[in-house]
């Protein structure tokens, strides 16, 4: 896919969440991308702590649809990811003076009621992701974090593409 392609697909994603405006990890709307996407004003240290809260619930909830049904790809693979995204934001906390959040995760995800419903749940969580990652890049940031910014929303959106790619085979 060129630059050009992945930029409208990005551009059409973050259109689509926000028409949607889609919730699909989290049940409460403070939390991860969707209290980014309700904080207009957000500090450096907000996005870092949406960005990790959300890395975190997306962790927690691939760990529970892989308990329940099993451990299978792409689940598989892209929480190992989210552990490297957690990773990669880790030390701009310590970069910058802020507080490292505790992972409180567990109580802010829901099980999906099937596994089609687990993949339809990853779409939109990465769907959401992406345009939460979007909206951090739009303003000013320093350059460490916005290169990891760019590397997480790259990342999401291979997710975006395995969790499409997978519902189509269950289908």
């Amino acid at each position: 896919m060129n630059m050009d392609t992945r930029t409208l697909w990005t551009v059409l994603i973050v259109l689509l969440a926000c028409v949607f405006a889609v919730e699909p990890v989290s049940a409460e709307s403070g939390f991860g991308a969707a209290g980014a996407e309700a904080d207009t004003s957000r500090t450096l240290e907000e996005m870092l702590n949406y960005a990790i809260d959300d890395e975190f619930a997306a962790r927690a909830e691939y760990e529970m649809i892989m308990e329940e049904y099993g451990e299978i790809r792409p689940f598989s693979n892209i929480m190992r990811s989210e552990e490297t995204h957690i990773a990669l934001l880790e030390p701009l906390f310590v970069q910058y003076g802020y507080e490292l959040p505790s992972d409180s995760s567990a109580s802010h995800v829901l099980l999906p009621e099937s596994l089609q419903n687990a993949f339809e749940i990853g779409i939109e969580a990465e769907i959401a992701n992406i345009a939460m990652y979007v909206s951090f890049l739009a303003g000013e940031l320093p350059d460490d974090v916005r290169v990891v910014f760019e590397r997480l929303k790259a990342g999401s959106e291979n997710h975006l593409i395995a969790f499409e790619n997978g519902l189509q085979r269950i289908q």
